[in-house]
């Protein structure tokens, strides 16, 4: 009877989906602690995890693990490396969120463009009328630069062009004519989009090559008064860059779902600004979106010990070769 250990809850659905299968021991765990995790873990032999950080000191308690299906798609707290070595598979739900994180982009873009959190607080003071201080701009006509063209990119340049933007696209990992095909422009060389777009939204993995690429020489080469959005990983991000380009006003505005450290505990600087709007790491948190991912990891669990674990959803293929 494989035992089934959820770092957190699962939307209900998704525990229902798991509690249906006969031969299924589950246990949920509210808190996560090396209390509550102590007992379980010993006969754990899936898990299903979402902020709990896996690492080699996790897994010397876990010595039945068999599977590590991730309630997401980032695993930037997941020590790939080690799992490998034990030959466990590492899932994702890479469809699960990628609607959810899109439309939270755009909510992004949109209240930063309408400085929509401004305009509220005017008027519970009965502040009324628009302010010459605050501009606003449509985002029919300009242009926005993506930054990573994979499921969650994609879904932004389509509903980007559904607002009369123009699109350009830079991916050094997606085909220029690939690009081209979905309509929108490929951008090759990073800093001339930079250059050029109004707004700038990143959706790319954080790792060697990505890690703090948003740094000073990046934010010089936008454009003056333009907008940075990140849904994608705080880790992108040089933070203290960030402030000094919206606090000298070379950037107009930013909006931030994601951030360097997680859970943010302490101010940051960029919290005190204005002309940004934050939201803590909730853009895939939808109801819809919690039902997606909670539902991918129940049934990469059930496939994985039907034998039939689909490969895409897999970060460390090479345990499926080791175990064919």
């Amino acid at each position: 009877m494989p035992h089934i250990v959820c770092l957190r809850p699962l939307h209900p659905d998704a525990m229902a989906r798991l509690h249906a299968e006969p031969d299924f021991k589950v246990t949920m765990l509210t808190e996560v602690n090396a209390d509550t995790l102590r007992e379980p873990m010993q006969t754990a032999e899936a898990i299903i995890v979402r902020a709990t950080p896996i690492n080699r000191d996790f897994l010397a308690n876990a010595p039945m693990l068999a599977i590590c299906a991730r309630h997401g798609v980032g695993y930037d707290a997941v020590d790939v490396k080690a799992l490998t070595e034990r030959s466990i598979p590492l899932t994702v739900t890479p469809d699960a969120n990628a609607l959810s994180v899109a439309e939270h982009a755009m909510m992004l873009m949109l209240s930063t463009s309408r400085r929509t959190l401004d305009y509220d607080k005017n008027l519970r003071t009965l502040d009324w009328g628009s302010k010459p201080s605050l501009k606003t701009w449509d985002l029919s006509g300009r242009k926005v630069l993506i930054i990573g063209f994979g499921r969650i990119g994609g879904r932004v340049a389509r509903l980007c062009a559904a607002f009369g933007m123009e699109v350009l696209v830079h991916d050094p990992y997606i085909p220029q004519n690939t690009i081209k095909g979905a309509g929108f422009r490929p951008v090759k060389v990073l800093h001339e989009g930079l250059a050029e777009a109004d707004i700038v939204t990143t959706h790319c993995p954080s790792n060697e090559e990505t890690r703090g690429m948003v740094n000073g020489t990046f934010l010089a080469a936008m454009k003056p008064g333009g907008t940075y959005i990140n849904t994608a990983r705080g880790t992108l991000v040089d933070e203290a860059a960030l402030t000094a380009a919206l606090k000298t006003g070379h950037l107009a505005t930013a909006g931030l779902d994601v951030f360097w450290e997680e859970p943010v505990t302490t101010r940051l600087p960029l919290l005190d600004l204005p002309n940004v709007v934050v939201s803590p790491h909730s853009a895939a948190a939808t109801e819809q979106g919690m039902r997606r991912m909670g539902l991918s990891c129940a049934e990469s669990i059930i496939s994985h010990f039907e034998g039939q674990l689909d490969p895409d959803v897999v970060i460390n293929k090479e345990v499926l070769r080791g175990n064919a």
